[in-house]
């Protein structure tokens, strides 16, 4: 069935108080960028919910487009009619039918929003169950008003009524920017472009740094954080995502030639994170994150995260901290990151990995470590000489790897 509107719910906005309004007026933005490829649409705010007006558009592609919108929590597909009595129960036969085609059962539910209308709620749902009862073909409708499997709702306004059978749950969450901004350590494995993910649904806007150490990273590693960024581009609402790339090579070269293996993960860490925290402070962002996962790895111990964590004041987000491996993967697949991720090409956290990398560092050796060598200035100037990338959905940058890894070759 082509449905003719969609009724866009909001959900947990509903929570927000007084500040409900900017959270709807940033929604539906949000919710008119994603839609602007769709001329014919016509789209009204109401107190609770959106009404978009299909106008023949296929309302699957338009669907597809508010998956894409955070703060939304469901749709209904409805048809819409003259509100007179006999077009509402012309229009409730084929929902009804439709809605029972798998042996649900189903009741009528009235809202009038228009008062003059000359019948009350009840009496309109009862006259259009008669109606689908008599007209439908035998055996296609099943009533059961005490436990229904569904309810076919019926808006009576002046202007139209909309008939709703139909009703799928949205992404949820909260819109993006409105918890601010955040900077994700991108590194192109599978759990970062989840948490990613995870903290668009709560309102806040991600941008991506990735370190990279040429020549022991090549092209291949940063075609992969592109793709990644390109596939998370379409959740925001200007459908762009920031990655800045951080030249590695010489601070972690210093590192691993002043500090015990054992340590080496550790202090790279360390490194990783005071030059995330300076790049963030330049954006003016609040937050960092990561896709950091409890025991997954050496560095993600709570001791290591203890030791890691003490070269930084700013709060550190980990969306992905508690969850299984196949969460992470399953999830990953859902938004379509996975056969990106699992590309075979190491980025700077792989290549340098020690045979025996402690699990339990003790800050104060980090310390002691660090003071073997001068990597202040080294620090400062990753963070002086980084790079800024925009991706745009639907847009990918392709990289000449080949070219590229030819010259780190020759490096």
């Amino acid at each position: 069935m082509q449905y003719d509107a969609i009724m866009v719910r909001l959900g947990e906005l509903f929570l927000k108080g007084k500040n409900r309004h900017r959270f709807i007026d940033r929604l539906f933005q949000t919710v008119r960028t994603k839609l602007e490829m769709f001329p014919d649409l016509v789209i009204e705010t109401k107190y609770d919910h959106f009404l978009i007006y299909l106008n023949g558009t296929d309302d699957q592609l338009v669907r597809k487009q508010l998956d894409l919108v955070f703060g939304i929590h469901s749709y209904a597909f409805g048809k819409l009619c003259e509100s007179t009595i006999e077009s509402i129960c012309e229009t409730a036969l084929p929902v009804a039918v439709e809605a029972c085609s798998d042996g649900k059962s189903i009741k009528f539910e009235t809202r009038r929003g228009w008062k003059n209308f000359p019948f009350g709620s009840i009496q309109i749902s009862q006259q259009v169950a008669e109606y689908v009862g008599g007209h439908a073909p035998e055996g296609s409708i099943r009533f059961n008003v005490a436990e229904p499997d569904l309810a076919v709702r019926i808006f009576v306004k002046k202007d139209h009524t909309l008939v709703v059978a139909k009703i799928e749950l949205a992404s949820g969450g909260l819109p993006i920017g409105l918890n601010g901004r955040t900077l994700l350590m991108l590194s192109g494995g599978l759990d970062s472009p989840v948490a990613a993910y995870l903290m668009m649904k709560r309102g806040l806007e991600v941008q991506g740094i990735h370190f990279e150490s040429p020549p022991y990273t090549t092209a291949r590693a940063r075609q992969k954080v592109y793709d990644l960024a390109e596939k998370l581009a379409h959740y925001l609402p200007r459908n762009q995502f920031r990655i800045i790339i951080v030249p590695f090579t010489k601070l972690q070269k210093e590192i691993f030639a002043h500090t015990p293996e054992s340590y080496g993960m550790t202090i790279m860490r360390r490194m990783m994170y005071r030059v995330t925290a300076g790049v963030a402070e330049r954006h003016k962002i609040r937050l960092l994150s990561n896709g950091e996962s409890l025991g997954q790895v050496a560095s993600q111990t709570p001791d290591s995260m203890w030791a890691i964590n003490a070269v930084t004041e700013m709060p550190i987000i980990r969306p992905v901290a508690c969850m299984d491996k196949t969460e992470i993967m399953e999830l990953s697949r859902r938004i379509d990151t996975y056969d990106i991720s699992i590309r075979p090409f190491e980025d700077c956290c792989t290549v340098f990995v020690p045979k025996s990398p402690s699990t339990a560092p003790n800050r104060k050796k980090c310390e002691e470590h660090e003071r073997k060598f001068d990597w202040e200035p080294l620090v400062q100037e990753c963070i002086e000489n980084t790079e800024i990338i925009d991706i745009r959905a639907g847009h990918p940058i392709t990289l000449d790897s080949d070219t590229t890894d030819e010259i780190c070759d020759l490096l």
